[in-house]
């Protein structure tokens, strides 16, 4: 899409929002003007087949989504500790599998400090109860996060977050160096690219 003079330099479209748990993921969408992000579906985290990764990919082109943003956990100093380690590991393995679909969706890493903090919240304050808040709280801190981004693009003019980029598929073959499987990128290769327009190793 063409975009004309004086446009937000950033994706405008339908937009997904993923907050990462060790056990379930929560997944929010927003409409296609990005005004309000709602909670969608809660996933089953599987850590061996990476099938929730899957459904947010399919969720992607079902919508036709033109970017995705992943929660980034820091302190509230900012620190990154094990949690973000394994929100940027997601976000690299849904970079992979657009990459193998041969699709080209943006995936950004967001701070998403106090989003399940929010989120628990604004449900205790909707009446739920807290032993039902397990079965919705992933998404609505998604919707949370999401929220946060297209209001923050919107507000800035431009594009917000980290952006996480596949490398090529394989490497050349040849004597010391072995074809690389379509889903897996080589350790390492998969880099952050910020919006300050540099890009620097994601650790």
């Amino acid at each position: 899409m063409t975009e004309s003079a004086g446009a937000a330099v950033y994706p405008q479209g339908i937009k997904l929002g993923v907050d990462v748990g060790t056990v379930r993921v929560g997944v929010a969408i927003c409409d296609r003007d990005e005004i309000l992000a709602t909670p969608h579906k809660t996933l089953d985290r599987n850590v061996k087949k990476n099938s929730d990764v899957r459904v947010i990919a399919s969720l992607a082109v079902e919508l036709g989504a033109v970017q995705v943003f992943v929660g980034l956990p820091r302190t509230m100093k900012g620190e990154e500790h094990a949690s973000a380690r394994m929100a940027t590991d997601y976000a690299e393995l849904l970079v992979a599998e657009f990459v193998a679909r041969g699709m080209d969706v943006p995936v950004n890493l967001v701070d998403e400090r106090l989003s399940s903090v929010t989120a628990h919240r604004n449900l205790h304050e909707a009446g739920m109860s807290s032993r039902n808040h397990r079965k919705v709280v992933d998404q609505v801190a998604a919707a949370g996060i999401l929220q946060h981004a297209i209001d923050m693009q919107k507000a800035r003019g431009t594009d917000v977050g980290s952006r996480v980029t596949a490398p090529p598929r394989t490497r050349p073959s040849g004597a010391g160096s072995a074809v690389q499987p379509e889903h897996a990128a080589p350790e390492g290769m998969i880099r952050s690219q910020n919006t300050e327009g540099y890009s620097e190793p994601v650790q």
